[in-house]
C-alpha cells in the first residue's frame, strides 16, 4: 500500500455549493422499449402495469440485474441470474425463478432485443402495506430491454461527497434503492464527470455508482475487497477469474496516484480513467488495454461463461 504517497493533484471530497439536478433527455417514443411484465409481453410498453401498493415502488423493497446484450444475445444470464438470487435473499424476498426468467428474456429478445442494448430484470416483493412491514406478495417480475449507445472509451470521474456503508443492511445488494446513486451521478453530471466514487465508511476506495474500481500501480492491479462494500459486479467477478488481480483496501491518495485507472460494469466492460478530480492519468494505458483485450476475447468465445 502507498501510505505515504501525496496525490498529484487533491481536491477536497466535500465540494462546497449545492448539487445541480441532471436530467437525461425524454425518449422521443417508447417503440424500441420491449417489456415483460408478469407473463405478459405488453403490446404498449408504456402502460401502467405495477399496482401502486407494489413494495418495490412503495419502499424500493427489490432487486434488479442490468445485463448486456450483444449480437450473440444476452451475456453472462447464469451469473446474473445467480445474483439475482443472492439479493433477493438478502432482502428475504422468495427465490427468483430461473427458468422462468430464462423464458421471458427469450420471448423479449425474440420482439426487440437486436443490437447492443441493455437488458433489465426487476424483481420486487409484489403488492404490501404503504409502510415497511413485509410485502404480502407474491413477487413482481419484469423484463425490460432497450438499446443502449456504446460507452465512452474513457472517463472523469470525481468522488462523491457522501460514503458509502460498508456494513449497511444493503451492502453488496443490487438493490432497486437507487436514490444514493441518482443523487451522487447528478453530482458527478454537475461538476463536469461521468461518475462518482464513493469512500466508504472507513475512508477507502469503495465503488462507482455504477461501477467497480481497478487501480494500478507499477504493473500490479488491485480492487477494493467485497469487505469494503462494493457490489460484486459480474465483470469485475470475470476479471478476476481471467487476470491476476489483488484484492484490498485502497486510500483515496494510493488512487490518485496510480499510473492507470479503470472501472468495469455489464454495460462498459472496461473503461479507462483519464482524470479523477483534478488528478490526470497518462493516456497511454498498457495494462488496462491487455486486460480490455482478453474480457474482449474470452467474452465473445463464451456468451454466458
Amino acid at each position: 500500500m502507498i501510505e505515504g504517497l501525496r496525490p498529484r493533484h487533491h481536491r477536497p471530497a466535500n465540494y462546497a455549493g449545492r448539487v445541480r439536478l441532471a436530467t437525461t433527455p425524454r425518449p422521443t417514443g417508447s417503440r424500441h422499449l420491449t417489456v415483460w411484465a408478469d407473463g405478459l409481453l405488453l403490446d404498449e410498453p408504456t402502460r401502467p402495469v405495477v399496482a401502486a401498493s407494489d413494495h418495490g415502488l412503495v419502499v424500493g423493497d427489490g432487486v434488479f440485474e442490468a445485463l448486456k446484450i450483444t449480437h450473440a444475445g444476452p451475456f453472462a444470464v447464469r451469473r446474473h441470474l445467480d445474483r439475482l438470487t443472492r439479493s433477493a435473499a438478502a432482502l428475504g424476498l422468495p427465490a427468483p425463478d430461473h427458468a422462468r426468467i430464462r423464458a421471458a428474456i427469450d420471448e423479449v429478445m425474440a420482439h426487440g432485443g437486436e443490437g447492443f442494448g441493455r437488458l433489465r430484470i426487476t424483481y420486487t416483493g409484489g403488492r404490501g402495506p404503504l409502510a415497511s412491514h413485509a410485502a404480502y406478495g407474491p413477487p413482481t417480475l419484469l423484463i425490460a430491454a432497450e438499446p443502449a449507445g456504446l460507452p465512452a472509451a474513457s472517463a472523469v470521474v470525481v468522488t462523491s461527497p457522501w460514503s458509502r456503508n460498508e456494513n449497511g443492511a444493503l451492502a453488496g445488494v443490487k438493490s432497486i434503492s437507487y436514490a444514493d446513486n441518482v443523487r451522487t451521478l447528478a453530482f458527478a453530471t454537475a461538476h463536469g464527470a461521468i461518475e462518482a466514487i464513493f469512500l466508504n465508511t472507513a475512508g477507502r476506495v469503495c465503488e462507482g455508482t455504477g461501477t467497480n474500481v481497478f487501480v494500478i500501480k507499477d504493473g500490479r492491479v488491485v480492487t477494493p475487497p467485497l469487505s469494503a462494500g462494493p457490489l460484486a459486479g459480474i465483470t469485475r467477478e470475470l476479471i478476476l477469474e481471467w487476470y491476476e488481480v489483488e484484492e484490498r483496501d485502497i486510500t483515496l491518495a494510493e488512487a490518485l496516484a496510480a499510473d492507470e485507472v479503470f472501472l468495469t460494469s455489464s454495460l462498459r466492460d472496461l473503461q479507462s480513467v483519464r482524470q479523477w478530480d483534478e488528478a490526470d492519468f497518462d493516456p497511454t494505458h498498457p495494462v488496462t488495454e491487455e486486460i480490455a483485450a482478453i474480457f474482449a476475447a474470452r467474452s465473445k468465445a463464451e456468451i454466458d461463461p
